[in-house]
């Protein structure tokens, strides 16, 4: 123990030298020092499942969307705000319909965004100020915030359209924030709430806004961004990465205050632009501190449906999961999540950010939208009820409602991606994904496949010439019996938890098959009290009232095979109702002499569970009956 302590001291110590003397700092100011392992397909058309979601979400949630709402807040006869948060509300939703419109195209999107964005860009100030904060509450609260998803959303139309009118103005916003700063002193971490993490998470546009104009004023406002985060009374973000997020501060005496130091969305949002200064400058420290923090916030917070988070703070929750957990796994901390790992999925490559992003994407993502795609729910419980969140900041709106979205749209881009030794398959989803080769010709990548209602997933290429180029195949870390063929031949030492090469001359029609394994698992919870949940692939399995004929709080014992899997037998589906259903085997609580005879329960995905025409209640984990003769065995 006293070993360890030295060890984060001393790591404590390293960081802070090195940020101190300036050894973190790129001297060039070119424009990217550090490319993503990974691009995005240049177009894609996705089938089945996910691509319903994709649609309902489209079609009801942000092509409804009011445009004058959202822009209401900004005009001069509304800025007198001195609290709260609606000018995050128009970024949030523009930057997801621009991630919507990239995957598909569609004029009356086109429409709304033309509208969205020319409607914002007519109230900036003189001055550059775009918000709705009264002129002697700028700076505070949730000022700075509302500008950086401003700027997100300017930056992200100007990268779509080339309308320069849209760089311009995400310019003047930075200008006069900058002014603005120096004008008080340039502390940026003393504005608002959180130790200044939710203002200073407006280093990701900053960082971006660098790479667009290679203006020097914003890599050193960024550097400078980061260099505050270790004072006393800043987020510590960087000499704090090896502290488990829970424990960085002393638990506050206000909790939604500037004393804060566990907010999970913003310190999330914060290690996502230290990952675009890392592009900039190519400091290995910046993305070993997000890797840290990463590992961390896996380990000890983030639960079976790949989210976490109680009341909007990290709280160590991994560990008590299994128990009733107050505002849990709010959604745009599960967005952020998911917006975090494919960040370090593009940069690295690495297999171990898809598995979690796929995790959070089918259970906590999915689950957190209504089935229609029009609502979102702020929190969502692994034993309870799916409700829909209401109004904030005085509009028909909430935060996770505009957040859901982004998450949504932001996974189709990295299904299959390319790479500079040829392309990776991170996701299986039925559809189809243009890239290019190596060589610069035309490449079609087609997935056939149902995943993850079976694990069989066929893959062809299309191309004109054949290539030799490289294939990363990811083999889900859950699948430990896997079969992977080329052409009908058996390619071997398939290992799940990694990413398999394969290098050959590619030609028209090759195919690639893959069988995961989609075995019932038991997952036990880790709190020392005995309970489990059993997941299937990717997707974690509820028992819901609306099939059960025996009460959800009935504690009920696992049938496993020899292996200790759980036996699953598929039910036919009901797309309005459910997406996946099974059945398994229970043997019940029994309080008789003679315990009863096994039972069948119906089970369903953790996405479709309490979320039917009927709110419904739902159970991820179930308890088990202590037993003093089971010797730590479920089964007495």
């Amino acid at each position: 123990m006293n070993n360890w302590i030295i060890k984060i001291a001393f790591c404590q110590i390293f960081l802070f030298a090195m940020i101190s003397q300036g050894s973190l700092v790129a001297q060039s100011n070119a424009k990217w020092k550090v490319n993503d392992v990974l691009q995005p397909p240049s177009a894609l058309h996705l089938e089945g499942y996910v691509a319903d979601r994709l649609n309902g979400s489209l079609e009801n949630r942000i092509l409804v969307q009011n445009i004058n709402d959202l822009i209401k807040p900004f005009k001069l006869e509304h800025r007198t705000e001195t609290t709260f948060w609606q000018s995050e509300f128009w970024g949030k939703w523009f930057t997801s319909a621009i991630l919507a419109y990239k995957y598909h195209p569609d004029a009356g999107l086109k429409q709304l965004l033309d509208e969205a964005a020319t409607g914002l860009l007519a109230t900036q100030a003189a001055d550059g100020y775009i918000g709705n904060y009264a002129q002697a509450n700028h700076l505070q609260q949730w000022d700075i915030w509302g500008r950086k998803y401003c700027m997100l959303g300017l930056l992200a139309y100007y990268d779509l359209s080339r309308d320069k009118k849209m760089l311009i103005g995400a310019i003047r916003i930075a200008d006069h924030l900058i002014s603005e700063l120096n004008a008080q002193g340039g502390i940026i971490v003393t504005k608002g709430n959180y130790k200044g993490m939710a203002a200073s998470s407006v280093l990701e546009p900053i960082c971006l806004l660098y790479s667009y104009t290679n203006d020097v004023k914003y890599l050193d406002f960024a550097k400078e961004i980061v260099r505050q985060w270790e004072r006393s009374d800043g987020p510590q973000l960087l000499s704090k990465s090896i502290i488990k997020v829970s424990e960085r501060f002393p638990k506050p005496k206000n909790w939604y205050s500037a004393e804060q130091g566990q907010k999970a969305y913003e310190m999330m949002s914060c290690y996502e632009g230290l990952l675009e200064l890392y592009r900039l400058t190519g400091n290995d420290a910046y993305k070993q501190v997000v890797v840290n923090s990463w590992e961390n916030i896996r380990n000890t917070e983030i639960n079976i449906a790949g989210s976490g988070a109680s009341t909007e703070m990290w709280f160590g929750g991994k560990e008590v999961q299994a128990f009733p957990i107050h505002h849990y796994q709010e959604t745009c901390v599960s967005v952020t999540w998911l917006k975090l790992n494919n960040q370090l999925l593009r940069l690295t490559g690495e297999s171990r950010y898809a598995d979690e992003a796929e995790r959070t994407y089918y259970n906590a993502i999915l689950g957190s939208m209504s089935a229609n795609g029009a609502a979102w729910a702020k929190y969502t419980p692994l034993n309870g009820q799916r409700l829909p969140g209401s109004g904030q900041c005085g509009m028909d709106l909430n935060c996770c409602e505009a957040s859901g979205p982004r998450g949504l749209f932001n996974f189709p881009f990295h299904i299959v991606m390319g790479r500079r030794e040829g392309l990776q398959i991170n996701f299986f989803v039925q559809g189809t994904y243009q890239l290019e080769s190596p060589l610069g010709q035309r490449l079609k990548v087609i997935q056939s496949t149902d995943y993850p209602k079976s694990g069989s997933i066929n893959v062809e290429l299309d191309m004109d010439k054949p290539e030799a180029f490289e294939i990363g195949i990811r083999i889900p870390e859950w699948s430990k019996v896997n079969k992977l063929t080329v052409n009908g031949g058996d390619v071997v030492d398939v290992k799940n938890g990694e990413l398999i090469r394969i290098k050959r001359i590619w030609k028209r029609e090759d195919k690639i098959s893959l069988e995961l394994d989609m075995r019932g698992r038991l997952i036990e919870s880790g709190n020392g009290v005995r309970s489990f949940a059993i997941m299937r692939g990717p997707i974690v399995l509820a028992r819901d009232s609306r099939f059960e004929g025996v009460g959800l709080e009935a504690i009920l014992e696992p049938v496993t095979d020899q292996q200790g899997y759980v036996p699953l037998k598929e039910l036919p589906g009901n797309p309005t109702e459910y997406f996946m259903r099974f059945e398994a085997g229970f043997i019940p609580e029994s309080y008789t002499e003679t315990p009863a005879g096994p039972v069948t329960i119906s089970l369903c995905d953790y996405a479709s569970a309490g979320n039917g025409h009927n709110n419904s209640f739902y159970k991820v984990w179930m308890p088990q009956l202590i037993n003093p003769k089971s010797n730590g065995s479920f089964h007495p």
